[in-house]
């Protein structure tokens, strides 16, 4: 007999250990990175940002002479971004935001049509109308920000700005505290609008395939939807059947108790 409590024990003391090693594997990233990775990142990366209507840049045209791009350059007249306070007084920026028909103005260049085109393209086209004016002109565009939205098993779910124009999916995890224990790391979901139409992208969090992946440098308005996994998605129909099955019990008891309460009242006299 003592025998077989021993190995009873034993039988829930190893199950106990597999789920265990089994939930700390589920909880982990890029499970078959390799040890050692070498390489350099791109210096001059085109994140594929494409700008859309609302959407606000900064556009600064120098050159070797400086007064013969001033006329380029808006005044200085706004040196915040939208909704925000400036608290300082220098490293003042002007903006422009994408009008409703995808057109920033510019002073003596007028209007550009950039809606579509990533911030890359908008400095070829700032770059080729000055330079009928100003010989080796130099332009600089910039995103001032932009919205993705995180949802579904992160920590902190919600609508997260970003504050320039390089944002990495990890940095939208990050940004809302990483995902939750009930995360499914192989379930992440982007859902981009692209051309008039929603496309969907899956990523597994454990694959390193990810930095390949369209997805991976997030743009404006994209969702990252967080998919629970089976334990979560368990203890939700456990906590469903056990709150069915109280009504159930709870108006049972209440009939019985009114039935109780008549039989009691009618037998008295």
């Amino acid at each position: 007999m003592n025998l077989v409590k021993i190995l009873v024990v034993a039988a829930i003391v190893g199950l106990m250990a597999s789920c265990t090693t089994t939930r700390e594997n589920n909880l982990s990233y890029f499970k078959n990175a390799p040890a050692t990775v070498q390489g350099t990142m791109p210096g001059n990366v085109d994140y594929g940002i494409k700008l859309e209507t609302d959407d606000e840049i900064s556009i600064v045209v120098s050159s070797m002479a400086p007064e013969a791009t001033a006329m380029f350059n808006a005044p200085l007249s706004n040196s915040a971004q939208r909704g925000e306070m400036e608290t300082r007084s220098n490293s003042r920026l002007t903006t422009y935001v994408v009008d409703s028909e995808g057109c920033v103005t510019m002073p003596v260049i007028g209007k550009l049509n950039v809606k579509g085109k990533t911030v890359r393209e908008v400095e070829q086209m700032v770059k080729q109308s000055v330079s009928h004016v100003v010989k080796d002109p130099f332009v600089t565009v910039r995103m001032m920000g932009y919205y993705v939205n995180v949802v579904g098993e992160v920590k902190t779910p919600g609508r997260v700005k970003v504050p320039g124009e390089r944002f990495t999916l990890l940095d939208a995890l990050a940004a809302c505290g990483d995902l939750t224990e009930y995360a499914d790391r192989g379930a992440v979901m982007v859902i981009r609008e692209e051309n008039g139409q929603k496309n969907f992208y899956r990523i597994n969090m454990a694959d390193t395939s990810l930095f390949a992946s369209p997805c991976y440098y997030l743009q404006q308005n994209d969702v990252v939807y967080v998919e629970p996994n089976t334990i979560k998605i368990d203890n939700s129909k456990y906590n469903t059947n056990n709150a069915f099955k109280l009504s159930v019990i709870s108006t049972v008891v209440s009939a019985a108790s009114v039935i109780a309460s008549l039989v009691i009242a009618l037998t008295v006299k």
